[in-house]
C-alpha cells in the first residue's frame, strides 16, 4: 500500500511540473530566446549561385548622382542601359516607390517608357497597416493589420510593369522570420509580395513553372534566408551602370534588384540570420527570392501539438529522474537532448517543420537539476537518518554498505531473518561492585563494556544494548553477512582472550578479578525498529534471542555456551564439548543439547 501511495504521488507531481511547464510555454514567456535559439540552430547560409545581383543606391551613388529622392528621369535611365545589351536581364526590380505624378511629368513619362520598352520590370507597392472596428453580429472586435492605405506605382508606370507589395513585419522581438506572401487590399484584390512576382517574372522569362506558393498562417510563411548582409551584393553601384563604368551585359539573364543600401535610407532590418548586422531591404527581398527558387518552405509546426509533447515529454522525464543516480541522470539528460535536437534538424530538413527548439531541452535541463539537487537533498537526510539509527551500534564497513544503499536496505519496521545472537555478562561483578566506591565501578564497568564493544566492532556485528553489565549483538542483519555464525563466535572468543588480560589489571589494582559468561545461538528472529513512536529501538526479538540470553545466563567465568545450530553451522573450524541436555534451559523441551565453543580455528 506504501508503494502504491509513493508511485500515486509520484504521479500527481510529475503531472502538476509538467503542466506548470507547459503553461510557461503557452504565454510566450520564452518565445524571444527561443526565437534566438531556433534561429542560430535553422538559420545556415549558403553560397548563391550569382542569378540574383543587387545594384546598391548606395553611398557612392547618393555622392556622385546625388541625395534621395533622384528624378525619375534616373531610373528611367538605369533600366534602359541595363536593358540596352543584346541578352537583357530576366528581371529588373526596384524596390522604391513611385506613388503619384512628379513635379516632372517628362521624368515620369520616361521612366513608365523605358519599363513599358524593357518588359521586364517589376516595381514595388506598399500597404500602411492599422487596426479598425467591426461588428460581428451584435458585438465589436478589434481587428489587427487591417489595410489602412495602398501606395502604388503611379498608373502610367502600373500600366507598364508588374507590381507587388514590400511589406515586412518584424515578429514581437523587432527580428524579421516571417514574410508576407500577399495582402488583400480592398477594391483591389489579393496582392502578392514583391519577391513572389519578381520569381513569376523570372519563370515567365525562362519559360520555366514556378514552385508552388508556401504553406501560409493568415499570409505569413517562415523564411529560410540563404545569405546574410552583402550576399548579394558585390559592390556594385547604381552609380556604376549610371554612369556606363560596368558593361551591361553582366547583367544578362539575372535578377537585377535595385534598392536602397546606404545607412542613412532607413531600409534596415534585424533578421533571424543576423542578429547583429542589419540587412537592407532589399536584400530581404533577394533572400526571398532565392526561396521561391529553391521551394524549400519550411512551416512551424502546431503550437499545441508541440505543448502537449512538452507536456509528456516533462512527465516522462521527471519520473525517470526521480530515484536516479547523477551519472545516470546526466547520461540520459544530455543524450535525450542532444536526439531531440538531431530530431528537430531532421525534421527541418527532410519533413519541413520547424520545432521550438529551446522548450524541450530547456525544461529537462530544469527538471534535471530540480530533481538531482533533490535527490541529493534526500540522500542526505537518509544517510543521516542511518547514521541516527544505526552509527552507535554498528561496524563501520557495514554502515559504509547502509549509507550506499540508503533508506532500502533499513526496511524500517521489522523483518524475519536468520541471525546469531550473542549475550555477554560480567561474572562476579555484582560482589565486586559491592566493596569498591561508585567511581571504581564506573570505571571497571566502562573498560569492560569497551572490550565487548570493541570485539564485536571488530567482527563486523551490530551492537543492540547494554542491560547493566551485559551486553547484546546480533550478526547478519541490518545486512546479510558472509558467515555471521563464524563472526560472532570469533567475536565471544575475542572477548574471552581480553577479558585475561583486563583481568590481570584489575588483579593488581584492586586484588580481585572478575570474567565472563557469554551465550550464542542462531535462529530466525524479527529484526527492525521496535517500540513507540517518540522511542524506538533497532533490536531483535524472538526465541533465538531468549535462547541465547538463557545460554549466556548459564555460562560460567571464561565459558561461551552454544547451541547445536551454532556447532553444526561451524562445523571443523571448532572444538566444542558436548553438555549434552545437563543444563535445562527455562522454555525448551528436554533434549536441547548444549556445548562449551573451547576453540576457534582459522
Amino acid at each position: 500500500m506504501h508503494q502504491k501511495r509513493k508511485k500515486i504521488g509520484k504521479i500527481i507531481i510529475a503531472s502538476v511540473v509538467a503542466l506548470v511547464f507547459t503553461i510557461i510555454a503557452g504565454t510566450g514567456w520564452l518565445d524571444v530566446p527561443d526565437g534566438v535559439v531556433s534561429d542560430a540552430f535553422y538559420q545556415k547560409t549558403m553560397a548563391t549561385d550569382g542569378e540574383i545581383v543587387v545594384l546598391g543606391m548606395d553611398q557612392k551613388a547618393l555622392e556622385e548622382i546625388g541625395q534621395m529622392p533622384w528624378p525619375r528621369s534616373v531610373m528611367a535611365d538605369v533600366i534602359s542601359i541595363l536593358n540596352s545589351a543584346e541578352t537583357p536581364p530576366a528581371v529588373i526590380a526596384i524596390d522604391v516607390l513611385y506613388v503619384g505624378e512628379s513635379s516632372d511629368p517628362s521624368g515620369d513619362e520616361y521612366l513608365a517608357a523605358s519599363a513599358l520598352n524593357g518588359g521586364n520590370v517589376v516595381t514595388a507597392s506598399a500597404a500602411t497597416f492599422g487596426s479598425d472596428l467591426f461588428l460581428d453580429g451584435e458585438n465589436f472586435h478589434i481587428k489587427d493589420r487591417v489595410v489602412q492605405a495602398y501606395d502604388e506605382p503611379f498608373p502610367e508606370l502600373k500600366n507598364s510593369t508588374t507590381t507587388g507589395h514590400i511589406n515586412v513585419m518584424a515578429d514581437s522581438d523587432g527580428v524579421i522570420r516571417h514574410a508576407m506572401l500577399y495582402i488583400d487590399v480592398p477594391d483591389i484584390g489579393r496582392v502578392l509580395s514583391f519577391a513572389r512576382v519578381i520569381y513569376e517574372k523570372y519563370c515567365e522569362v525562362k519559360q520555366i513553372t514556378p514552385n508552388d506558393i508556401p504553406r501560409t498562417d493568415s499570409g505569413f510563411f517562415y523564411i529560410p534566408f540563404l545569405g546574410k548582409n552583402g550576399a548579394y551584393y558585390d559592390y556594385i553601384s547604381v552609380a556604376d551602370v549610371y554612369n556606363g563604368d560596368i558593361d551591361p551585359s553582366f547583367f544578362s539573364d539575372k535578377i537585377v534588384m535595385i534598392g536602397p543600401y546606404a545607412a542613412g535610407l532607413q531600409d534596415e532590418y534585424r533578421t533571424s540570420i543576423d542578429h547583429a548586422a542589419p540587412m537592407y531591404g532589399v536584400e530581404i527581398h533577394a533572400n526571398l527570392v532565392d526561396v521561391f527558387r529553391r521551394g524549400f518552405y519550411p512551416h512551424e509546426a502546431s503550437r499545441t501539438a508541440q505543448l502537449v509533447i512538452l507536456f509528456i515529454v516533462c512527465f516522462v522525464m521527471l519520473l525517470f529522474f526521480i530515484d536516479r543516480k547523477v551519472l545516470t541522470a546526466i547520461g540520459i539528460e544530455v543524450g535525450f537532448c542532444i536526439i531531440y535536437m538531431m530530431t528537430a534538424y531532421a525534421l527541418y530538413k527532410w519533413c519541413r517543420l520547424v520545432l521550438h527548439v529551446l522548450w524541450i531541452p530547456l525544461f529537462v535541463f530544469i527538471l534535471f537539476v530540480i530533481v538531482v539537487s533533490l535527490n541529493y537533498i534526500r540522500s542526505q537526510r537518509e544517510k543521516k537518518l542511518v547514521e541516527n539509527t544505526f552509527g552507535h551500534y554498528v561496524d563501520p564497513a557495514i554502515m559504509k554498505q547502509l549509507l550506499e544503499q540508503g533508506r532500502e536496505a533499513l526496511e524500517l519496521g521489522g523483518k524475519t531473518v536468520d541471525i546469531a545472537v550473542l549475550f555477554v555478562d560480567i561474572r562476579g561483578f555484582t560482589t565486586m561492585s559491592e566493596a569498591l566506591d561508585p567511581p571504581t565501578v564506573v570505571e571497571i564497568i566502562n573498560s569492560y563494556l569497551t572490550l565487548t564493544t570493541e570485539c564485536i566492532m571488530k567482527n563486523h556485528g551490530t551492537l543492540d544494548k547494554f542491560v547493566g553489565d551485559c551486553t547484546m549483538a546480533f550478526w547478519n542483519a541490518p545486512l546479510q553477512q558472509e558467515d555471521p555464525v563464524y563472526l560472532a563466535c570469533r567475536a565471544a572468543m575475542d572477548m574471552v582472550e581480553g577479558s585475561k588480560e583486563l583481568g590481570k589489571k584489575l588483579q593488581e589494582r584492586f586484588g580481585r578479578t572478575v570474567e565472563f559468561g557469554i551465550g550464542v545461538n542462531w535462529g530466525p528472529a524479527v529484526v527492525g525498529n521496535i517500540g513507540a513512536p517518540l522511542r524506538m529501538d533497532y533490536t531483535a526479538i524472538g526465541d533465538t534471542v531468549n535462547t541465547s540470553a538463557r545460554l549466556e545466563a548459564n555460562a560460567s567465568g571464561g565459558k561461551i555456551l552454544i547451541s547445536r545450530a551454532v556447532a553444526d553451522i561451524l562445523g571443523d573450524r571448532a572444538k566444542v564439548t558436548s553438555l549434552g541436555d545437563t543444563i535445562k534451559l527455562k522454555g525448551k523441551a528436554e533434549g536441547f543439547e548444549i556445548l562449551t565453543l573451547d576453540e576457534l580455528t582459522r
